[in-house]
Parts: structure tokens; C-alpha cells; sequence
């Protein structure tokens, strides 16, 4: 007797987004769990998702952007021990700068060798929301990527093309998959029921999706956690 066929479970994710890695981290632990899941990782280039949808970043909303930072991103970090730490200046991280060269970088590595795609992007969430380290210049990537794992040929023929017409039509495609299922924002998690996509945003809905994937959620798992106890720090 075959095996039920999995559901395709898309998660949209630019690493300059705190709440995307939430959303990452729970789904690679729920990997094994939920069997009945096949999670496809497509990297996003967030500012343009914000501005061809039309939304406004939580910098514009002044309440918002202190629930976030003061209360929400806290305590999602310390409920699924993820060690992200408020940068001093989240909204440079986050508004100032772009995160458009390193979602490139990722999408060339995802590209061809997507065999690291899971560690190079938990390294550069690592270095922007745990370090309070840049994503933004070639130094910072290259060092990401050898932190990653990657080999230095591969990073620098990487970085080579995130300004090549393929690797930015690339990442404008996935993006604008990403528009067209309904996105405006990350993390967007969609699935496919029956070939018909069903998306579900932000990083609380975990059983909502659940639901839909008829398995069950057990809650954070965290002695699944990537992370080491003593990384699991105080934010």
C-alpha cells in the first residue's frame, strides 16, 4: 500500500524579519513530525512585497512598532527558545537598510546548492537578530556563508551573481508568487490542498495550519531546537 502523497507547504521568508525565523525555526522541527508535510523554503525579498502590496511597516505605526519590539518578539523567543535579541537599532536593521543584496546572496546559494539554504539563512537571522552583526556588505555574507558551512568557491561565485539578471529575476519571481497568493508581508506560510493553495500568515497560526495539514500541534518542541541551552538567551 503507497504512502498518502504530502502537502506541499511553501514558507515565503526574507532573514531581515524576526517573525520569519519564529515561523522557520517551527517548521524545520515540525519536519519529522508532521509527516504528512513537505516544507519548501523560498527566501523573499520583503521590501518589495511591503511596497507592491501596498503595506505599511510597523516604523510608520509607532504603537505597533513597540508592541513588536518590546513585547511580541520577546516573548516568542523565550515560548520557542530561539535566541533572538532586539538589535539597538532594529529599524535600521529592518527599514533603513535592504535586505535586497543578502536575499539575493541566499537565493543564489538556494539555487544551486540548496543543500544549504536552511543553514545559511538560520545564520544570517543568527548575525542580525541575535549579534546585532550587518547582512548588508560582501564581508558580512561571505563571513555568514563560511559560518554556514559553505565553501568559499561557492560563496564567492554566489555573491558573483546578485547582480545577474537570472539571480534578480529569480528572487522578483518567487516574490511575486508570493504577491499573487494573497502576501503582504513574512513570514507567509502557503499550502496546497488538493492542488489549491491556502495561505496562512505570520508566525501564531501554527495550528491553524495544523488543521488544514490534518496533523496535530504539540506545541513548541523545543528540545528539537537548534539551538544549544545556553544559546536559548535572555531578550
Amino acid at each position: 500500500m503507497s504512502s498518502p502523497l504530502k502537502k506541499s507547504v511553501e514558507l515565503f521568508y526574507d532573514v531581515v524579519s524576526p517573525y520569519s525565523w519564529v515561523a522557520f525555526e517551527v517548521l524545520i522541527r515540525y519536519k519529522t513530525i508532521w509527516t504528512n508535510m513537505d516544507l519548501k523554503l523560498k527566501p523573499v525579498f520583503l521590501g518589495g512585497l511591503i511596497h507592491e502590496s501596498g503595506n505599511r511597516s510597523p516604523v510608520y505605526v509607532v504603537n505597533k512598532g513597540k508592541y513588536n519590539f518590546r513585547k511580541d518578539i520577546p516573548r516568542l523567543a523565550r515560548y520557542y527558545q530561539i535566541p533572538i535579541r532586539i538589535p539597538k537599532n532594529p529599524s535600521i536593521v529592518m527599514f533603513e537598510k535592504t535586505s535586497l543584496t543578502a536575499m539575493r546572496f541566499l537565493t543564489a546559494i538556494s539555487t544551486e546548492h540548496p543543500e544549504y539554504t536552511e543553514k545559511l539563512s538560520r545564520e544570517l537571522w543568527m548575525r542580525a537578530w541575535s549579534r546585532d552583526e550587518g547582512i548588508f556588505d560582501k564581508n558580512d555574507l561571505m563571513t555568514a556563508a563560511k559560518m554556514a558551512g559553505v565553501d568559499d568557491v561557492i560563496s564567492e561565485s554566489a555573491f558573483a551573481k546578485v547582480t545577474d539578471d537570472g539571480i534578480k529575476k529569480t528572487l522578483r519571481a518567487v516574490t511575486t508568487d508570493a504577491l499573487n497568493h494573497g502576501a503582504f508581508g513574512v513570514p507567509t506560510i502557503v499550502i496546497y490542498i488538493n492542488n489549491k493553495p491556502e495561505i496562512v500568515f505570520g508566525s501564531g497560526r501554527f495550528p491553524i495550519l495544523a488543521t488544514l495539514l490534518e496533523e496535530e500541534w504539540k506545541g513548541p518542541q523545543n528540545h528539537m531546537s537548534f539551538f544549544k541551552p545556553d544559546e536559548n538567551l535572555n531578550v
